[in-house]
């Protein structure tokens, strides 16, 4: 992965930006020689959501569940 000074990525950061998404690799950032962050390329493969279809509705989900507790109600 390559590394880039903060300095630099500063400079160029447009650039750098479409280097990653065009070669799909990341960069890391330093500062003063020690990594401070990391640039990936974004990965569009996971389209399902994973909880689609795990979730089961039971009656009425906008009423309350006790009208007696309720202040505004009364």
């Amino acid at each position: 992965m390559e590394t880039l000074s903060v300095s630099k990525f500063k400079a160029t950061c447009l650039a750098v930006l479409e280097d990653v998404n065009r070669q799909k690799k990341g960069v890391i950032i330093t500062k003063r020689g020690k990594p401070i962050a990391e640039i990936i390329p974004v990965s569009h493969q996971q389209k399902d959501v994973p909880l689609k279809e795990t979730i089961t509705f039971m009656g009425d989900i906008v009423s309350p569940v006790v009208e007696d507790e309720w202040e505004t109600l009364k």
